[in-house]
């Protein structure tokens, strides 16, 4: 885990702008209480796609422990909040979130919801994950890049989850064809989308 390889390991076309970690150490607060939500809304849209795929065991005993892992993180980032006397600020619309979702595809039938459900979750773990090792390695706070290291080791391994759970229900080529189509999207998304400190995404 000492290097993260954005396009070997973590599947990405595109590492995030360097400057995005001098913006958000400007706004910790702001890019904490952002981090707290995404842990929460990730642990929430696990909780989602277990109910939405109750009869795909392996979806289900997959995802369960990822729920209490990812609320447990979000009770690690409130903490650490509370910790540097920072306020729990309000939710913020995500914007690329709202535009991977967006890319989805509105005419498929049950297995294309599916396959797009894990790939979009897969790539929004992938990101997260790089921009945990730029918080890990820019940050001039020692505590704080240590403690965004734990937080990338334990999502490394999270967007593999999602494939891996799409293939074992889908055909390989059909789910690796539709990964690659995301990952060109992300990659165009990536390049128009404002760089914001205050945002995890």
């Amino acid at each position: 885990m000492e290097n993260i390889d954005v396009k070997n390991i973590l599947g990405l076309k595109l590492s995030t702008d360097p400057r995005w970690v001098d913006l958000a150490a400007i706004e910790l607060g702001a890019i904490l209480t952002d981090h707290a939500y995404c842990e929460q809304k990730a642990a929430l849209t696990c909780i989602s796609l277990i109910q939405k795929n109750h009869d795909k065991p392996l979806v289900v005993d997959s995802l369960s422990p990822i729920v209490t892992e990812e609320w447990g993180h979000f009770r690690l980032v409130l903490a650490e909040l509370k910790k540097r006397n920072l306020p729990f600020g309000k939710q913020r619309k995500d914007i690329y979130v709202n535009h991977l979702i967006a890319f989805q595809k509105k005419d498929g039938g049950p297995d294309q919801r599916f396959l797009d459900q894990m790939l979009i979750m897969a790539l929004i773990e992938a990101r997260s994950c790089e921009r945990f090792k730029r918080l890990s390695e820019g940050l001039e706070d020692a505590y704080l890049r240590n403690f965004y290291r734990k937080f990338m080791e334990s999502e490394a391994g999270h967007y593999t989850m999602f494939i891996t759970l799409a293939e074992a229900h889908l055909p390989k080529k059909m789910v690796r064809d539709r990964w690659q189509q995301w990952l060109a999207y992300e990659t165009t998304l990536m390049n128009s989308v404002e760089i914001r400190g205050d945002r995890i995404h």
